[in-house]
């Protein structure tokens, strides 16, 4: 199996388990490779650290779960492993230039981008699927479900 694959494999494993703890360990474990170089491989097909696209991801999700449920912010925070509410308000306002409480009342017509457009290299076509197909010279945005 070559390396967009096991990347591939393993993207879809995390999207899967995103409300589940991600330890570096446990995602290595799934992955067979040791964390180094399971993080290097990582890196090196998707251009992002793993633990930084595990953390966006949660926060995506947890931005769809305050539009689409009346559930309490700190229930959503701790549902997506962040540590508190202000822990969780922090990151989101740093993924998406606003708090959890401001999304959640901004209209839909006005939504953030989710997450913002990052850009992921790679260098096999099969990762293509992953990002919904808009990729540009090898470098992909909009990674699977995102909206």
């Amino acid at each position: 199996m070559d390396r967009a694959n096991i990347i591939h494999d393993l993207l879809n494993w995390i999207e899967t388990h995103l409300d589940q703890p991600l330890l570096l360990d446990n995602v290595a474990a799934k992955s067979g490779y040791s964390k180094w170089h399971l993080q290097r491989m990582f890196r090196s097909t998707t251009g992002h650290a793993l633990g930084s696209y595990i953390r966006e991801r949660r926060l995506s999700k947890a931005a769809q779960a305050l539009r689409a449920t009346p559930r309490p912010i700190l229930d959503i925070a701790l549902q997506f492993h962040f540590d508190s509410q202000p822990s969780f308000s922090r990151a989101f306002k740093k993924q998406f230039g606003e708090t959890p409480a401001v999304y959640r009342r901004t209209p839909q017509q006005d939504e953030v981008a989710l997450p913002a457009e990052h850009s992921y290299r790679h260098s096999s076509p099969s990762l293509h699927s992953l990002y919904n197909r808009q990729c540009v010279d090898e470098g992909c945005t909009n990674w699977v479900g995102q909206r």
